[in-house]
C-alpha cells in the first residue's frame, strides 16, 4: 500500500540500479535526480563513498526521489 509520501519509483529497481551501476549514478537518473546523477557519473560515485551511502539509504528506506518522496517497498 502506498501513502502520500511514497515515491512511484520501484524500490527493487532502484536498489538493483544502485548496486550494479551506482558508481555511474544511474539510480539517481531513474528517480529524477539528473543533476546529482551527472555529478556521480563524473566522480565515479564520489569515489565509491557516495555510492555506498546511497546503497545504505535505499536499503533502510530513507532514499528519496526528485519530489522528495521516499522510495520504499
Amino acid at each position: 500500500m502506498s501513502n502520500a509520501n511514497s515515491s512511484q519509483k520501484n524500490w527493487v529497481v532502484t536498489l538493483l540500479l544502485c548496486f550494479f551501476f551506482g558508481v555511474l549514478g544511474i539510480h539517481r537518473f531513474y528517480v529524477g535526480k539528473a543533476g546529482t546523477g551527472i555529478l556521480m557519473l563524473i566522480t565515479f560515485g564520489g569515489f565509491g563513498i557516495w555510492w555506498l551511502i546511497d546503497l545504505i539509504m535505499i536499503l533502510v528506506g530513507s532514499f528519496t526521489d526528485a519530489s522528495r518522496r521516499f522510495v520504499t517497498l
